[in-house]
């Protein structure tokens, strides 16, 4: 969607301004997945962990500037925002269409939630970017859940042939547990990890094995980011 970066600089600018954060190394995190992107033009799949409901903004902000994202609009990640928090009226919808969103719900039909992730497939066929959190839902822990990966981002990776996953890390310095935002006026670290899951298991087994190897890199850099803060 064209229209999505001004939307998108919209949302930087109060991000910027009204809720005052920062993103650590934001010169060097942009400058690696730009590197990320150009090592490869196999499909990649952006997997994050999830604790707050701007994630998706927080973490586009992460990998490239406003400016950045009005310049280069097709690199611009879509993403599943859960539907019953930003898809309840036809004027959200439309705007988070315009953000380049696909609303699912979480724990909805098969059907519905399989329609979804089609929809997912054939963006990254295109050479289009997706952003999909493996958890399905914001952590209730404040921690990376390993056994809770969703088999639709497995389902996703096992049938995009030669897929990447970026890994992103992403967590407020005082953000203990989950939460609609993080704080106002908080530093926002980031790390990146790619990553390209195999398995040689069938059906659903194949599926969630291809999560759970997302879900473990996520934990693992989860790990290292309290690590370092010790």
């Amino acid at each position: 969607m064209l229209t999505s970066p001004l939307w998108l600089a919209f949302v930087v600018l109060a991000i910027r301004l009204y809720f005052r954060y920062r993103i650590a190394d934001a010169k060097a995190v942009r400058a690696r997945y730009r590197r990320i992107r150009a090592q490869s033009d196999a499909p990649l799949l952006i997997c994050a962990n999830h604790l707050t409901l701007v994630d998706s903004f927080l973490i586009a902000w992460a990998l490239g500037s406003g400016g950045y994202w009005l310049l280069h609009p097709d690199e611009l990640p879509w993403n599943t925002p859960e539907s019953t928090n930003f898809g309840k009226t036809w004027f959200s919808r439309v705007l988070i269409y315009v953000m380049k969103c696909i609303p699912i719900t979480r724990g909805g039909a098969r059907e519905d939630v399989g329609f979804v992730l089609d929809r997912v497939k054939t963006l990254l066929m295109n050479g289009e970017t997706a952003l999909i959190f493996p958890e399905a839902g914001r952590s209730r822990s404040g921690r990376v859940d390993e056994d809770a990966a969703a088999w639709g981002v497995g389902r996703i990776i096992g049938s995009v042939p030669g897929c990447r996953v970026l890994c992103v890390y992403l967590r407020g310095r005082k953000q203990a547990s989950w939460s609609d935002f993080p704080e106002k006026g908080d530093t926002l670290d980031v790390s990146l990890a790619c990553i390209e899951p195999k398995s040689d298991a069938r059906g659903v087994r194949r599926s969630r094995d291809l999560a759970q190897q997302v879900t473990r890199q996520l934990a693992r850099m989860e790990e290292e980011y309290f690590n370092a803060r010790q």
